[in-house]
């Protein structure tokens, strides 16, 4: 994954401007909470007369929690010692009264908190204030504490956050750092703060801390993850541009709320948005004619509880998550799961600001509080253990840090109503070292893969109840490509499958054989046939967000991401893109994304397309447009002739696969006949319409490959259906199998430029026939037909 090394910084804060009306008239002073306080963060009682603070923190030996009645440019108005539970492996707990944060401490409506933590690199001095270095004894520990009292910490269970630490005006991240430069420099004053909530329904039916939210999340959709068609697209990207939505509500939950509808129209029953857990965007808009030092993809989490406040119509404490939830319902309304991207193989916290400098990092959060909980450190304890690119392992193995991703996953999908999840980079979530190694395994019971699927079990291959986990099967490093090996309960994004037939449209020389295409078009059992797993298990893709678009993988031979702004500069990104543009000629590089996008449809699997495949979006060559924020890289919303009929194709083909079971089947397809009307439920056939033999499976020469699917094996509409693929760049004759007795084969789509308009997918009835057993159908260059049995 390209992206930008982001440094996170952040502390976290209470609202009381909902149950201002229950403060009575006197209160207690702040008293160490009881042993059966809630779990971690920030909550009120059942009366909301108090609020209990409660964090994790094994080597602490002093702590604080600060009270401010304003998000930034304050000093607190409140600073009460936590003491440690007695008999906890860490946990530090203070509890004040409403009554008390009005009458002593003078805060009213919204009171805003973090943590200060003292411990062994830099223990309590008596003699310590803000900015100074009292107490100070090392950046960093042997055992790897980084502990430094002036920086305000973000508590990690705080579920909303008040601003991020960079923005516009506030563009300095030395206040949030370490080492000799920065330690002193204290960060209260602008260091975000997070916001608790009142207590709410979840989106289950039950009851939790859910503050603030309001409102259900509508009834979750149960279908099986093979019957979707999963729309990649970035939240703020899909609605930024678009002139329908009233302009305060563009970029936003309530904005995307309002394209649920049209999705579904499209033929989407699943948006997958990228991560929209809290991260540092703000400072997108310090200069907003520059791309430098921005971060628009979101891969770079700091809250993994918060709905990004950026995101919201309603950025007032509770905002984000009331709209989100409205948001997830008008989805659910419309029939369509909310797949949530997410980050849990690193934080914005980031890693070591110079190379070879063992001081000075960023500290706003987990580093402050817990570093060797938090995260994957070398054997020295000095570093990050980084097989990510971006700053250092989450330590997803330890306990705590693995409650910490369990937690917060259960409180999207039970309390913000997700119905399922992508894991970047998630190799990381199999990791079984915590120090020192990287060593990933799909069998320990103790990772984070494993406890995730046992608490929150996964949805079934036919459907139900459940959650729809998916993998981004891949991180950087020895041990990290791990793509065909997640355990049973877990999709993957297949990038066999996306290499494979890129290859064979882009790039005949790579020589693949069509037994390579069948078995990646068949469902992979090469990669999940064998550990119980089934086809829904491979996401199947052409493109995603990380690289070329579909337009312009056949349009781009190589990336362009030096471009002057709005469409770069962009870093990174790979020189591997698999990419052609198939001559130069417009009319080619749309037939070509004909044949990409119709792969995805015919494969069984999971199918994946990204937002404004259906249109032929463009980024002009840009393959990592993560830092552009832009009207460049937001989907566009008035298509020219030739995107319109592009959208055509691609609604009619997705209504196509909906409507043919046989396309989507729960377990491997097979070649026997399991119904006895004499026709193999798959049956692979050469151009010349005989079986392939050994030597036409493995002949790279061979570019051709048709098959037939028994329609009747799977409740299909359609007796049978067949695919015809000529990957070769001149016209071939394909020679048709038996349609079935009384039957006729009717064409629904052929992909080639000449067929190329408004009906190129005929309508259901509207397919014309074409013949049967032996009829010969010519079929062009680097083109596919598909036909049905009526």
């Amino acid at each position: 994954m390209g992206r930008l090394r982001f440094l996170r910084l952040a502390a976290a804060a209470v609202t009381l401007s909902a149950v201002i009306g229950l403060m009575p008239a006197a209160g207690q002073p702040a008293r160490a909470a009881a042993a059966d306080a809630p779990a971690l963060g920030a909550h009120y009682d059942g009366s909301g007369e108090s609020i209990t603070f409660r964090v994790h923190s094994s080597a602490a030996t002093r702590m604080l929690v600060e009270l401010y009645d304003k998000a930034a440019g304050a000093d607190e108005k409140a600073s009460l010692p936590l003491e440690r539970e007695s008999g906890s492996d860490g946990t530090w707990t203070a509890t004040v009264t409403v009554a008390e944060l009005r009458e002593k401490y003078g805060i009213e409506g919204t009171v805003y908190y973090g943590y200060r933590a003292w411990g062994p690199n830099w223990p309590y001095d008596k003699d310590w204030k803000k900015g100074s270095e009292a107490g100070f004894v090392s950046d960093v520990d042997g055992k790897g504490n980084r502990f430094n009292p002036n920086k305000l910490l973000l508590d990690p269970y705080a579920l909303e956050v008040s601003h991020d630490p960079l923005r516009e005006g506030m563009t300095d991240k030395g206040v949030y750092g370490s080492g000799p430069e920065h330690r002193d420099e204290d960060s209260g004053a602008q260091a975000p703060k997070g916001i608790v909530l009142p207590g709410t329904g979840s989106g289950d039916g039950g009851t939790s801390q859910a503050e603030g939210s309001g409102g259900g999340t509508g009834e979750k959709p149960r279908r099986a993850l093979k019957d979707d068609i999963v729309y990649e697209v970035h939240l703020r990207g899909l609605t930024k541009n678009d002139p329908a939505v009233p302009a305060a509500e563009r970029g936003t939950y309530k904005g995307a709320a309002a394209k649920a509808e049209e999705l579904a129209r499209l033929g989407v029953t699943a948006v997958e948005f990228l991560p929209m857990q809290e991260s540092q965007n703000d400072a997108n808009d310090a200069d907003p004619d520059s791309s430098a030092d921005d971060n628009y993809w979101g891969y770079v989490t700091d809250n993994f509880f918060a709905p990004d406040r950026r995101y919201a119509a309603d950025d007032s404490p509770g905002g984000p998550t009331r709209e989100f939830r409205a948001m997830v319902k008008a989805y659910h309304d419309a029939g369509i799961k909310v797949i949530a991207d997410v980050v849990y193989n690193h934080t914005g916290e980031g890693g070591p600001w110079k190379e070879g400098d063992k001081n000075t990092y960023g500290i706003h959060s987990y580093r402050g509080l817990d570093n060797p909980t938090y995260y994957s450190l070398t054997d020295d304890r000095q570093g990050p253990m980084d097989n990510t690119g971006v700053g250092g392992n989450f330590n997803t193995y330890n306990p705590v840090a693995q409650s910490l991703v369990v937690d917060s996953l259960r409180y999207w999908k039970d309390t913000l109503g997700v119905d399922g999840f992508r894991h970047d980079l998630a190799p990381v979530l199999g990791n079984t070292c915590e120090h020192g190694c990287f060593k990933y395994s799909a069998t320990d019971p103790k990772t984070a893969l494993h406890r995730i699927t046992e608490e929150m079990p996964a949805r079934g291959a036919r459907g139900g109840e459940g959650t729809d986990w998916i993998a981004e099967p891949w991180a950087l490093g020895d041990g990290t490509y791990q793509i065909g090996n997640f355990p049973e309960g877990w999709a993957e994004w297949n990038g066999k499958y996306r290499d494979t037939l890129r290859a064979d449209q882009n790039k005949p020389g790579e020589k693949v054989t069509p037994g390579q295409l069948a078995t990646r078009f068949a469902g992979s059992s090469d990669l999940y046939g064998d550990d119980g797993r089934r086809p829904s298990s491979s996401v199947n893709f052409m493109v995603a967000h990380d690289g070329f678009t579909q337009r312009d993988l056949y349009s781009c031979n190589e990336k362009k991401n030096d471009q002057a702004w709005p469409y770069g500069p962009s870093d990174g990104g790979s020189d591997d893109n698999i990419s052609w543009d198939q001559g130069g000629g417009a009319a080619a590089q749309r037939q070509a994304a004909r044949n990409g996008f119709a792969f995805l449809m015919l494969s069984a699997g999971t199918p994946m397309m990204t937002g404004g495949d259906e249109v032929l979006r463009s980024t002009r060559c840009n393959n990592n447009p993560y830092n552009l924020d832009n009207e460049a890289n937001w989907l566009g919303h008035d298509p020219d002739s030739d995107q319109r009929t592009f959208r055509t194709y691609t609604q009619r083909l997705l209504e196509f696969r909906k409507a043919h079971p046989a396309l989507r089947p729960a377990d491997f397809y097979t070649s026997k006949d399991t119904n006895g009307n004499g026709t193999g439920q798959l049956d692979w056939f050469t151009p010349a319409g005989s079986a392939p033999d050994d030597a036409y499976w493995n002949d790279a020469s061979n570019h051709a490959l048709a098959w037939r699917i028994d329609g009747t094996e799977f409740d299909d509409p359609a007796d049978g259906l067949y695919v015809a693929y000529n990957g070769w760049s001149e016209a071939s004759e394909f020679t048709l199998p038996s349609p079935g007795e009384g039957k006729e084969w009717h064409r629904v789509t052929d992909t080639g430029a000449a067929s190329e308009g408004a009906d190129q997918v005929a309508e259901p009835g509207s397919e014309k026939p074409v013949g049967g057993k032996g009829t010969k159908y010519e079929l062009g260059g680097r083109s596919m037909a598909v036909l049905i049995a009526e």
